[in-house]
């Protein structure tokens, strides 16, 4: 069986939209109803799916991501898919994306984590179908321009980095240094296993200015594939993603779309002195999804010093 795409290189996206006579934004959401089917959603049963096109020319694909046994608001939203899934990929900019349905306000407060979040255009597909529905009979014409909406409309009075954050700290979809090391004082015993200095790196590319206690993980499955997710900030806290789900994205996108209890390990990373801590959540999560995964910690330092302010 072939495995699910969760990214089309630049150069197959446009001949995909040229065979088919489109531009590559018009491209999107013909390919959302095909993303919807890749979604996860146990509980609620209601797949959504996003499609968005990066500055490189490349195109990704969000899906959502439940978990029974869990609370709720483990799941894993489409758009942080899709923005994680950019992000794994080093996808510098988000500039269009569809969507099967309209974007919660909790995804809208997620995606002000991206520099230039105004101006990311959005199509909701769902009301694209009912205004399909509402035109007269033969009207096949191709709509241009009012398709795609910035987010600004969609969150006109936005709360976001700008509220909190210097201009130069480094936004979501930008490069990461958090300076991240062990220690010889570190728990656990430090040896050059390679899952643990993966989740060193997952924990150095977190987006964690608000808090500053990033946290990355790393897993493997059953075949030695590693999968490395970073804990990503909200400026509105809430819309936090853990670096569990984080890797659950990469492991959804990446591996060849079998059950969670194929992840067999787990390493964890953060510092010890962190005010938010994510350890707990991460092995609650771990355990109700694959209860076999044997997960180790790590405890890191920071190589730099953190201002008390956070916009400094």
């Amino acid at each position: 069986m072939e495995r699910p795409r969760f990214v089309i290189e630049a150069a197959e996206a446009q001949q995909i939209a040229k065979r088919s006579g489109l531009k590559l934004r018009q491209l999107l959401p013909t390919l959302v109803e095909s993303a919807k089917s890749l979604a996860r959603p146990p509980i609620s049963k209601y797949h959504v799916g996003a499609v968005g096109l990066g500055s490189s020319g490349r195109i990704f694909i969000g899906v959502n991501l439940e978990f029974p046994g869990l609370p709720l608001h483990h799941s894993v939203h489409a758009e942080q898919f899709l923005v994680t899934n950019l992000s794994i990929n080093a996808e510098p900019r988000l500039q269009y994306f569809a969507v099967s349905a309209a974007p919660c306000g909790h995804c809208r407060q997620f995606l002000q984590e991206i520099r230039g979040a105004p101006d990311i255009n959005i199509l909701i597909t769902s009301s694209q179908n009912e205004n399909d529905n509402a035109k007269p009979q033969g009207d096949t014409g191709i709509k241009e321009e009012f398709e795609f909406n910035p987010l600004s409309y969609y969150l006109p009075e936005r709360f976001g980095p700008d509220d909190l954050l210097g201009k130069d700290v480094p936004l979501l979809l930008e490069a990461h240094d958090n300076a991240l090391s062990f220690s010889e004082f570190s728990n656990g015993e430090i040896t050059g296993d390679d899952l643990k200095y993966a989740a060193l790196d997952a924990a150095n590319m977190s987006h964690a200015p608000y808090s500053g206690c990033p946290s990355g993980v790393a897993l493997v499955d059953v075949e030695g594939k590693t999968y490395k997710g970073s804990y990503t900030e909200s400026a509105a806290y809430n819309p936090s993603l853990g670096p569990v789900q984080a890797a659950l994205v990469a492991y959804v996108a990446n591996s060849d779309g079998g059950g969670y209890e194929r992840i067999v390990g787990a390493v964890f990373v953060e510092k010890a002195d962190a005010m938010v801590k994510q350890e707990h959540t991460a092995r609650l999560l771990l355990q109700c999804i694959s209860p076999k995964c044997e997960l180790k910690v790590f405890h890191c330092i920071s190589l730099k010093k953190r201002s008390k302010n956070p916009s400094a």
